[in-house]
C-alpha cells in the first residue's frame, strides 16, 4: 500500500509537471514567434544560421506540446508503451535543447556579424521604403543609437543629403533635427553595439529560464520512469 500511495503522489506531480510543460510549450512557440518578426524587420528573407533560430524554437515549442499530450495520456489511462514514448521523447527535447544552446554559443560572434551586414542593408532602403525607415527609426529611437557602428555610416546611404542623418538619431527629437546636426545633439552610438549590449544584459534571464526548463524536464523523466516502473511491475495505480 505504501508503494501504491508513492505512486500516486509521483502520478499527481506528473500531472503538474505535465501542465507546467504545456505553459512551457506555449511559451516557447511565443517567442519563436516573437523573434521571426524582430527578424524580418531587420533580416532579410535569406535563409542563414540567424533565420533558421526561431523555426527552431517553434518546433521545439510544438513538440514539447505534443509529448505533454501524450504523457498525460499515458499518464491517465497507465500505459506502459506512452509513458516509455514520453521519457524518450523528452529526452530527445532536452538533447535538442543542449545542442541549441551550444550552437548559439559557438555561433553568436557569426549572427552579429549578419545581424551587422543585414542592418546595413536595410539602411539603403531607408530612403525607399517608408515601412524599413519606420523600423529603423523604431530601433534607433528604442536602444538611442544611430547608425549600424555609429552615426557617420548614414554618409554612405545613397540619396541621404550630406549632414544628415534621420532624426530618430537625435537625443531630443523633433522634425528636422537630423539635419546639419552637431555631435552633441544626436546618439553616435551604433545600433549593433547598443542591441548586443542589450541582448548580454537579458542573456542571464534566458539562462536562468533554461536551467527551470531543463529541471522540470529531469524530473519529468525521473516521475515518468517511476511510473513505468510502478506498471511494469504490476502495481495499480489510481
Amino acid at each position: 500500500m505504501a508503494v501504491e500511495g508513492g505512486m500516486k503522489c509521483v502520478k499527481f506531480l506528473l500531472y503538474v509537471l505535465l501542465l507546467a510543460f504545456c505553459a512551457c510549450a506555449v511559451a516557447l512557440i511565443a517567442i519563436g514567434v516573437a523573434v521571426q518578426v524582430v527578424l524580418n524587420q531587420t533580416i532579410t528573407r535569406e535563409t542563414t544560421p540567424g533565420s533558421l533560430l526561431p523555426v527552431v524554437i517553434i518546433a521545439v515549442g510544438a513538440f514539447l506540446f505534443l509529448v505533454a499530450f501524450v504523457g498525460c495520456c499515458g499518464a491517465c489511462k497507465e500505459n506502459y508503451c506512452l509513458m516509455i514514448t514520453f521519457a524518450i521523447f523528452l529526452s530527445l527535447i532536452m538533447l535538442v535543447e543542449v545542442a541549441v544552446a551550444i550552437a548559439g554559443y559557438v555561433f553568436r560572434d557569426k549572427v552579429k556579424s549578419e545581424f551587422n551586414k543585414n542592418f546595413r542593408q536595410q539602411m539603403q532602403n531607408y530612403l525607399k521604403d517608408n515601412k524599413t525607415a519606420l523600423v529603423l527609426d523604431g530601433w534607433q529611437k528604442e536602444f538611442e543609437c544611430c547608425g549600424a557602428n555609429n552615426y557617420t555610416d548614414w554618409e554612405n546611404i545613397t540619396g541621404m543629403p550630406k549632414d544628415r542623418v534621420p532624426d530618430s538619431c537625435c537625443i531630443n527629437i523633433t522634425v528636422g533635427c537630423g539635419i546639419d546636426f552637431k555631435e552633441n545633439k544626436i546618439h553616435t552610438q551604433g545600433c549593433v553595439e547598443n542591441i548586443g549590449v542589450w541582448l548580454r544584459k537579458n542573456v542571464l534571464l534566458v539562462a536562468a529560464a533554461a536551467l527551470g526548463i531543463a529541471f522540470v524536464e529531469i524530473l519529468g523523466i525521473i516521475f515518468s520512469c517511476c511510473l513505468v516502473k510502478s506498471i511494469r511491475s504490476g502495481y495499480e495505480v489510481m
